[in-house]
């Protein structure tokens, strides 16, 4: 996969624990299946958001939030997706922003699965063009 910090074992992992993308009519139920999105606390009107649910499958799981890791730390070039990273670092610490880049990295790669297109990257000078 083209994606940054997602090598041949996660991307592997990844088809694998999915099967057919096809069997879900969107991405984003993705991160709840395998887990990554909080828990739900209600109690008449008062609604709170717990820790991730950890349902589904853990080593995927695992291999998701080393990628966060990877492209929180270790990788040089700019993306998107690392500077939404880096901001919820900066409000909520680092391994909350590496399960969230995960949970993003699962919805990402599953649309990849989908629609057969690689990672984009965005340019700086896109965006300032763009602004």
């Amino acid at each position: 996969m083209s994606i940054p910090g997602v090598g041949s074992v996660t991307a592997l992992r990844f088809v694998a624990e999915i099967g057919d993308p096809g069997r879900f009519m969107k991405s984003k139920p993705v991160g709840a299946y395998i887990g990554m999105t909080p828990r739900q606390y209600s109690s008449g009107e008062i609604q709170k958001q717990g820790r991730i649910s950890k349902c589904g499958p853990k080593a995927l799981r695992t291999l998701l939030v080393e990628a966060g890791v990877v492209i929180l730390s270790r990788t040089r070039s700019w993306s998107k997706l690392k500077a939404w990273g880096l901001r919820i670092q900066k409000r909520n610490g680092f391994k909350k922003a590496a399960v969230a880049i995960g949970r993003k990295l699962s919805v990402i790669m599953h649309r990849m699965l989908v629609t057969k297109e690689p990672f984009k990257f965005t340019d700086k000078e896109e965006l300032r063009q763009a602004a």
